[in-house]
């Protein structure tokens, strides 16, 4: 774990090596091991000087998420941590020059541990990264980072590597005073050395900044004009930004301005204060469980059926050029993949085409892509309107109208070209995937791949499995989504499937509380303020109210007598059928579009669902309703329906075995709709405010407001036998 060696000269390396993976990482028993092996060099009289160094290609990648996810007992992890700060300074003040190689990437802690160093020397590595992800995982770093990097480089540029999780490249943590040089790779260790031999010449004292008099804070501490006007800017923001959701921050900024308003040793220990309490937050350990975790396992392929033999894309098919295909086609092509798109027309085809050259030029005059790479991109698509073209492809993907007969109608043509052991996909976002198979003469090859728009960036697939389709065609299609850089969830078939059946009780309930008389603005900020990223009126424009008529209107068709009718049905017909308001795509929905101005709400709204609550009560809980002096309503309440329909929602996808996971459930609601991430997912949620405690709020809910909230009887099973989603 902990390689030790001594040169002629009394120089030590000690080299990190943690056994059986391909990075290191921090956890008791590397971090053990390395303060064992750092006071062994310490202590040496024979030792001159010591050199910290790496076996891997990247120094270290920073601390063992699964131990600190696990941790619950918050007086001996803040012991640890506490000893862990302890040998820092210890290192720092020992009198022997210490200096950090680092020949890759330097994360998390890693870097704390290179900041604790008195000289670091960085190889030239082109794909390294020196930062703090910690935030990422509602956490900070609890090493000293919070201390010397700002003490560094300043709190101003501090703040987007502590409060972002940005990370660096090797010339710009040079200039921000994270490296002190930059050599040839290889070279790294031999720089480092020479510098402590250097050092020892010299005869002088290695101190860090911080321990050297009359030290100053660069551009200004804490409680200086230009600290104070930092804080006070960063601070708004990140209420502005994140409702006081994430606790991450807001500690991060507490240790900033409490830490560095005192010395060093003070501010690690109010920093160790601060990591313990984020460590033992149930907040944390949402993140790096659906984050981390769940990312992790999805990106992995975890589920993919084992004995089929990895599949290599060369050529896919693409049905409809509009904004979706397009997106697929670029997400494509930005993997190496040639891409047959097509449309109805050769014009539609290049207008497909033409959408895709317009993101990547964006990107080039922002010097993210160069043109001779754009180009390149834009020549493995290929536009058309003939289905000859996709003779080729081992995969053809649909994104035409939300109509079975159209689609019906482009899978017959396609088969009628394609291989025999060519796949078929459809991108629909509702209808159940088995009924679509129905008009392929393969039902085994047809699968369902749920992109989300705009297809290019979203990170997300989910993918839907039908009664006949086969392991082979899930596993090979499982191969091309990672083949193009997204994360797939697996689902068994429904209507809706998962991601848009649970989305759209968010907005449902949204409009459910427009008809009961809540104010809208005060209905979106309430979305906004439970973590979503936009309101559920505001999101209902967004994705066309027009969409969600007509999603009612074929589930009334399909149900027939079991249909019923729900109050976002009735607010979304009055919206489409008799107001013609669609949604932003018409420039007028619950939101008017103005072309000189911001959006805003429409004033007819008020006349069209009376607001039955006074504007003097709109954040206050127990104020009554006007006219209904026995109703009430309040800010909290209304966090709580939006939420938790979501959840009760997603117990029932997993209890119809739509959903194969938990753990899919949370990471696609995250990846799909801008779940927050603080609440874990929906399941996640559940898990933090306890089972029993969750029956007892939908229970409550259902008997106020209907059978929407009822809890599934796989809840109450769990309640009764103490069970949980995850291991607590």
């Amino acid at each position: 774990m902990i390689n030790y060696s001594i040169d002629a000269d009394g120089i030590a390396t000690i080299e990190f090596d943690y056994p059986n993976k391909s990075q290191n990482i921090l956890n008791a028993g590397s971090m053990g091991a390395y303060a064992q092996t750092m006071q062994k060099a310490l202590n040496d009289p024979t030792v001159k000087g010591i050199v910290l160094a790496s076996a891997k290609k990247d120094f270290i990648a920073g601390g063992d998420l699964a131990e600190l996810g696990a941790a619950t007992d918050a007086v001996d992890f803040h012991r640890h941590i506490s000893d862990w700060h302890k040998l820092m300074r210890t290192i720092e003040l020992g009198g022997k020059p210490v200096a950090a190689a680092l020949g890759g990437s330097a994360l998390g802690g890693g870097l704390e541990i290179a900041l604790g160093c008195h000289y670091r020397v960085a190889a030239d590595n082109p794909k390294a990264r020196f930062g703090f992800p910690e935030v990422t995982l509602g956490l900070l770093p609890g090493a000293g980072g919070t201390q010397r990097l700002p003490r560094l480089a300043g709190m101003q540029a501090s703040a987007p590597l502590l409060m972002e999780g940005k990370r660096l490249k090797v010339a710009d943590a040079r200039k921000l005073g994270l490296i002190h040089a930059i050599v040839p790779p290889g070279e790294e260790r031999q720089a480092a050395r020479q510098w402590v031999v250097d050092m020892l010449a010299s005869g002088a004292k290695p101190l860090q900044p911080w321990d050297v008099k009359g030290f100053k804070i660069p551009g200004g501490g804490p409680n200086t004009p230009g600290g104070m006007q930092m804080l006070m800017a960063a601070n708004a923001m990140l209420r502005e930004k994140t409702y006081d959701n994430y606790p991450a921050p807001r500690h991060i900024l507490s240790c900033v301005y409490e830490g560095l308003s005192t010395n060093l040793d003070t501010g690690l220990a109010i920093e160790a204060r601060y990591f313990t309490n984020l460590v033992m937050s149930p907040v944390s350990k949402n993140m790096i469980r659906s984050l981390f975790f769940g990312m992790q396992e999805a990106n992995k392929l975890a589920s993919r059926p084992k004995d089929v033999p990895v599949q290599k894309y060369s050529k896919i098919g693409m049905l409809g050029a509009g904004m979706m295909g397009a997106g697929i086609a670029m997400a494509t092509a930005s993997a190496g993949i040639e891409i047959v798109l097509l449309d109805t027309t050769q014009e539609a085809a290049d207008k497909g085409k033409a959408y895709a050259a317009k993101q990547w030029a964006r990107q080039v005059a922002r010097g993210r892509l160069t043109q001779e790479a754009m180009e390149a991109l834009l020549a493995r698509i290929h536009p058309t309107a003939s289905y000859v073209d996709l003779k080729d492809c081992e995969l053809v993907i649909e994104a035409v109208f939300e109509k079975r007969e159209i689609k019906a109608e482009v899978t017959k043509k396609t088969e009628a070209v394609i291989s025999a052991d060519a796949i078929f996909a459809s991108n629909t976002s509702t209808l159940p995937i088995t009924g679509l198979a129905e008009a392929s003469v393969r039902p085994a090859n047809f699968i369902g791949l749920h992109f989300f728009s705009p297809a290019e960036k979203m990170p997300l697939v989910e993918i839907i499995v039908g009664k006949a389709t086969s392991n082979e065609t899930l596993a090979r299609s499982m191969d091309y989504v990672r083949a193009i850089g997204k994360t797939p969830i697996v689902v068994n078939d429904s209507r809706g499937f998962y991601t848009s059946r649970v989305f759209g009780t968010y907005v449902s309930e949204g409009l459910a509380l427009l008809e009961e008389g809540v104010p809208p603005a005060l209905i979106d900020k309430a979305g906004l303020i439970a973590g979503m990223p936009v309101g559920p009126l505001a999101l209902a424009d967004e994705v066309s109210i027009e969409l969600v008529h007509k999603i009612a209107q074929q589930t009334r068709v399909d149900l027939g007598s079991d249909y019923v009718e729900r109050a976002a049905d009735r607010v979304a017909s009055k919206m489409v059928a008799e107001l013609g308001r669609l949604g932003r795509k018409s420039g007028a929905g619950f939101y008017d579009y103005p072309a000189n101005g911001p959006k805003h709400l429409w004033q007819g709204l008020a006349e069209q669902f009376p607001q039955k609550l006074g504007a003097d009560a709109l954040c206050v809980p127990g104020i009554p309703l006007r006219g209904q002096a026995t109703a009430t309503i309040s800010l909290e309440q209304i966090v709580e329906r939006l939420i938790l329909v979501q959840s009760v929602e997603t117990v029932r996808c997993l209890e119809e075995k739509v959903l194969r996971a938990a753990i899919d459930a949370d990471v696609g609601a995250i990846l799909g709709w801008g779940y927050p991430p603080f609440r874990g997912g929906p399941i996640g949620w559940l898990q933090s405010l306890g089972i029993a405690n969750a029956l007892e709020a939908l229970e409550r809910l259902a008997k106020k407001h209907g059978e929407r909230f009822s809890p599934p009887g796989l809840l109450r099973e769990m309640a009764t036998k103490g069970d949980s989603f995850y291991p607590s």
